[in-house]
Order: C-alpha cells, then structure tokens, then sequence
C-alpha cells in the first residue's frame, strides 16, 4: 500500500486558533491493527481547543480533532476493528484519537466501531466523547433508578446525553437550562429549573417531598458547585467536569477523559453507547456544520456555549 496525503488542521504553537493552519500531511498507508478512514464528518469539543491552548510539555504542530465518523478506506493486514470484522467501505466511528479535522487519517483500528446505522455522520461524530462523558457522570455519582438527581448545564450536548441515559435507566434529572431551553430539556427527559439567583430554592421546590441525591456539573460556574453543595450532603455523590480546582479544594469528584480511571470507563462504555444508538434510544442533536475550511467560525460558536446541539465539521 502507498502513501496518502490529506488536509489536516493542526496548533502550531500554544495559544488560541489564530496559531492554527490547515496543512497537506501524509497518511501513512495502515499497518497491522490499523484502519485509514475517509473523514465524513469531525465532531467538535470544547476540549479540542483547550489541549492546545497551553504548554503541556507536547511537542509541535499538534492535530487537531478526536473524534470522527467516516468509511474505511484500507484495513492492515489480518486487521479486526473495535466492533469486530470489517472491510473497506464500512462506515465506521473512531473516538480517543488525535487529529480528527482532516479529510482522512490513520488509526489504531481497536478505537474504531461501526457508524450506528440511524445517526448521519455529524451525528455519529458527536456521539462517543459527549456520550461517555456522560454516563461517567452518572456512575462516578452511583445514580440509581427511581433517584432525583440535579443537573446543571442539561441543554448542552453532554447535558442532553445525560438526560437521554438518566431516562432510560429510570433516574429522575432536574436540569439547569436558561428558559429558551426548556423544551429542549423536556425533550429528552428531564425537569428544567432556570439557573440565576434563587436556584437553590427552584430546585427544591420541583423535588418536592423527594431528596436531591446526586449532582452532576456541566457548566462549571461557582453557582452551579455551590447549590451542589448545598444541596447534596455526600459530596462523594457530585461530579463536575468543568471546575478541578472547585473539587480539590471542596472534596468532590472532577472527571476528564485525559485521566487514567476515566479513560479506562470510557473505552469500556463505548459499545453500549453505538448500541444504544443502533436501537434509537440515545439521539445526539446536531446544531449545525460547517465546511472543514471554516474553522475559526465554527470554534467561535462552539465557545459562546450555546449553539443548541452538537456542531460537526464536514470535509
């Protein structure tokens, strides 16, 4: 097998998009336990940004992207991915890689599953780093059916993955949304509450006579840890994943894919996801997609916080 040459956006120094550039680079032709995959659509995470954005002791330039949806272009020899058997032309999802907004990439084929058939690519593509995120919120917390749990920040795209997870496990969610996003919570399951001054007492008031058990933090702001705390006596039973120094310093769980333990549940939890997807139980909205050339445009509106839905690039 030859080489091939792709488009690829990659940092070329810490820092923000300005220090980014879209490159030709090659993608070596796969090796044994390695796939080629046609980039169909690169879903797109606040994280991708942030991984760049500073030192970090990693070496330049660094891709950009993990995690996309796609066709198998070539397989390596004697080569079975994630989900079993394959073969070139399967649409297929690859998650926890590197490099993901390009046209085409080289993967270790372990990371690579079959593209659930009733999502399209953008969504495909959005479904496994929100979606694993997600249900490790729900198990760090040890959320049980029949528990009320809160949620801050439930219109976003892990939110939303909370929700649809929390519904069918039987686990009754309030979620923080501003009131524009109401439907959207009611959606997929859950009770919303508007965030602002008085949330404490909003989310008592929907719980009623039923104790707020767990808390689960999405956004990341000092209201959102604090009616946590308030409201949740075990403090082994709230999880952000958005504000490290809050639990240090106040003994609860943070959790992010880059650590060992949340790697490991993370990769466990994958085919239960695309399965989840396959039986049209588990939905990733998808806001809107931009051209892989667009970039900048898309980055701004995935920083504003409130794009509605999930955003893909689509080379």
């Amino acid at each position: 097998m030859t080489h091939t040459t792709a488009r690829q956006w990659r940092a070329v120094r810490a820092g923000g998009p300005e220090t980014w550039e879209l490159a030709e680079v090659e993608v070596p032709a796969p090796a044994p336990g390695e796939v080629t995959i046609r980039v169909r659509a690169a879903g797109m995470n606040p994280a991708d940004a942030k991984h760049v954005a500073a030192e970090n002791g990693q070496s330049w330039p660094v891709p950009i992207g993990y995690e996309v949806s796609g066709e198998i272009t070539a397989i390596g020899l004697d080569t079975e991915i994630g989900s079993g058997p394959a073969a070139k032309g399967d649409e297929v999802v690859t998650f926890r890689v590197q490099g993901g907004y390009a046209t085409e990439m080289t993967v270790d084929a372990a990371k690579v599953f079959h593209k659930p058939e009733p999502l399209s690519h953008p969504e495909a593509a959005n479904l496994l780093l929100t979606g694993t995120t997600a249900a490790e919120m729900l198990h760090v917390v040890a959320a049980k059916p029949g528990e009320t749990i809160l949620l801050h920040g439930a219109s976003g795209a892990v939110g939303v993955a909370v929700l649809q997870l929390a519904a069918l496990r039987g686990i009754h969610v309030i979620g923080t949304a501003a009131e524009s996003s109401f439907e959207r919570v009611r959606r997929f399951g859950g009770e919303p509450v508007a965030y602002g001054p008085g949330l404490f007492e909003r989310a008592v008031a929907i719980a009623g006579d039923v104790p707020i058990v767990a808390a689960l933090d999405a956004v990341g702001t000092d209201e959102a840890i604090d009616v946590s705390l308030a409201l949740v006596a075990d403090r082994a039973r709230i999880v952000t994943i958005v504000s490290p120094s809050r639990a240090k310093a106040d003994g609860f769980h943070w959790i992010a894919g880059a650590l060992p333990d949340s790697a490991r549940f993370r990769d466990a939890a994958r085919a239960g996801l695309i399965a989840a997807a396959n039986a049209g139980t588990l939905a990733v909205p998808v806001a809107r997609t931009f051209p892989l050339t667009d970039v900048p445009a898309a980055l701004a509106l995935l920083a504003e916080g409130h794009a509605g839905g999930a955003l893909a690039l689509v080379p």
